[in-house]
């Protein structure tokens, strides 16, 4: 019999932590499966009932994140041996290209930079620039060090892996001159009044209150992004996909080609451009 208990998560937990999952992926896990656990009520685990649980998701939530949370229960049940609960994804067709509302474009990044700088607020105005201009995580901000922009590079290192990231030279110009102006000693450049790295929070709800004053939809601002506009920028630029991969820290190119996908006006004109629809004459 097949009862989720908070004990049995709490093991889970502890599983993910020595398989070296990350700590966001860790209390995904973790959460996906409260929200489970306070759906069955008690009730013992079958597969009618995951099923019926997969249908209440669809109704409220959309595929990707029904899918997102399908991961984590099959991860679970993997763990716990109960293969036969395991539970298919909702098939989802990819899309040619992207919807321009959640599209950031390089204009509006422009203004998000201006309207930050009009506030005063050198500290943002410089994280967006240093993620937009290397293409790292939110979460990597922390490796941009005294040390990496002395170097023109960091050594990013997250989910066991390791990858080096070159800093544009003109970024390293702007952020020695903020290092100065702040006093900046050693580690972090970016860093709170008590001096800890800045987190993701911190930097969404800054870049949100931006978009007022810069006349950008609060739907298209998020840091994650500024990692977007600058693959399609690259992309763009470079047409190398792969390099692009390795760039961003993607272990399938499958991940990368979600980055560099056209919303759909500039597909529109890529097919304008082919010039095989005829006027009359």
């Amino acid at each position: 019999m097949e009862i989720l208990t908070l004990t049995a998560i709490e093991n889970y937990k502890q599983y993910l932590i020595t398989e070296e999952k990350s700590k966001a992926t860790i209390e995904k896990y973790v959460r996906d499966l409260v929200s489970f656990m306070n759906w069955l009520q008690n009730r013992e685990i079958t597969k009618n009932e995951v099923l019926a649980y997969k249908a209440n998701l669809t109704e409220m939530y959309a595929p990707t994140s029904v899918n997102g949370t399908l991961a984590s229960l099959n991860g679970f049940f993997a763990y716990m041996e109960w293969f036969h609960l395991k539970i298919k994804n909702l098939k989802i067709q990819k899309s040619l290209f992207c919807q321009s509302d959640k599209e950031l474009t390089k204009s509006e990044y422009e203004r998000l930079l201006k309207a930050a700088k009009s506030k005063k607020n050198e500290k943002l105005y410089l994280i967006m620039q240093t993620i937009c201009s290397t293409g790292i995580r939110v979460s990597e901000i922390r490796f941009i060090t005294t040390d990496a922009v002395t170097k023109g590079q960091t050594s990013v290192k997250l989910k066991g892996k390791i990858r080096t990231i070159l800093l544009p030279k003109e970024l390293c110009k702007l952020l020695k001159q903020y290092i100065t102006e702040q006093n900046i000693k050693s580690g972090s450049v970016f860093t709170t009044r008590s001096g800890k790295p800045v987190s993701r929070h911190e930097i969404w709800r800054s870049m949100k209150a931006l978009c007022d004053d810069a006349g950008v939809s609060k739907e298209k601002v998020f840091p994650h992004n500024l990692r977007h506009l600058f693959a399609r920028t690259y992309y763009s630029i470079q047409k190398d996909i792969v390099r692009l991969a390795d760039i961003l820290g993607h272990t399938s190119i499958n991940t990368t080609r979600i980055y560099t996908i056209e919303n759909g006006d500039i597909h529109r004109r890529q097919m304008q451009r082919l010039g095989l629809v005829k006027m009359q004459v």
